[in-house]
């Protein structure tokens, strides 16, 4: 295991944007030189942009960049930030005209806690992508964390601060699979170790009507590995990826979250697809995990981080 998390893949950089005072922000996951992706969409209150991207059928074979950013719908526009950046810097799909940056993007809810007109800009995602680094990742209430909630079954006076969390798994012969997770929870967060909730709805006397909005929900996940996989592949990487989400989640991929495992392939070691979901899987509730332990008390709500 090691503590730099997504970073720990040669090629992989992520940078922060937060914003304290409204409480959201924005992550950006750079690849030097382009990775192979997939896309696994569980929940049924998904807020994306260039999906299309990461499909097999899909003409262009690798992205440059992934955003992840809360203020729901309005957050998507840090993509367009992240886009101006790699333009700016030479890097794109050649077209006959121009390069175009390649950059898929999906958001959080995370309106209802900080302030409501507080969201990603696109200079933000700019930032974000200009402090993009190999160091090792902040946690906790930072970039697309900064706004994350956990256990809203009974509404937002009832739940608890999340954030952001990554780790790493290392497999034989020098294969990694890493994993970065915004946590936004509608269930609880469960360690799949014991069973026990680590973070999740509070309940009092006489709290018991179910009472989230739709929409207000979402984990967002970003596995990356230095195996070489085909679109194929990292689609099905993502697929295994999600079942971390399962593990450490309940209930989860409701019709109130928007959760998303987005995969994907930045090097060129052998490995067993089976080997690496398996590894995919616990880098993700790990990560999860991480990302309700390291977030603070904020907004009103109280965190596991002293």
């Amino acid at each position: 295991m090691s503590a730099k998390g997504l970073t720990d893949i040669p090629g992989v950089l992520v940078g922060h944007a937060s914003d304290y005072d409204g409480l959201t922000g924005c992550t950006v996951v750079l690849f030097n030189g382009g990775a192979a992706g997939g896309v696994d969409i569980r929940g049924s209150a998904t807020g994306t942009e260039e999906l299309d991207l990461l499909s097999p059928l899909h003409l262009t074979e690798r992205v440059h960049a992934v955003v992840l950013a809360g203020g729901s719908a309005f957050g998507l526009e840090a993509a367009s930030g992240v886009r101006r950046y790699l333009e700016q810097k030479g890097i794109g799909f050649d077209t006959p005209a121009a390069k175009v940056p390649l950059v898929p993007a999906a958001i959080i809810y995370d309106l209802a806690i900080g302030k409501a007109s507080a969201r990603p800009t696109r200079e933000m995602g700019e930032v974000a992508a200009g402090a993009a680094s190999s160091a090792a990742v902040p946690e906790g209430a930072v970039g697309a964390g900064t706004g994350a909630t956990v256990g809203k079954l009974l509404g937002m006076d009832h739940a608890m601060k999340s954030g952001l969390g990554t780790a790493t798994v290392e497999m034989p012969g020098g294969v990694l699979v890493s994993a970065l997770a915004v946590v936004n929870a509608l269930g609880n967060v469960i360690d799949p170790a014991n069973g026990k909730i680590v973070a999740g709805t509070r309940k009092s006397a006489g709290s018991a009507e179910f009472a989230s909005g739709p929409g207000q929900n979402t984990t967002l996940v970003v596995v990356a590995t230095n195996a070489r996989l085909s679109k194929v592949q990292a689609t099905k990487l993502a697929q295994f990826g999600s079942l971390g989400v399962a593990r450490t989640i309940a209930p989860v991929w409701t019709t109130l979250d928007g959760d998303i495992t987005f995969a994907f392939s930045c090097g060129t070691l052998e490995a067993n697809l089976d080997a690496l979901g398996v590894a995919a899987a616990d880098a993700v509730s790990r990560s999860i995990l991480r990302a309700v332990r390291l977030a603070p008390s904020m907004g009103g709500l109280p965190g596991l981080k002293r």
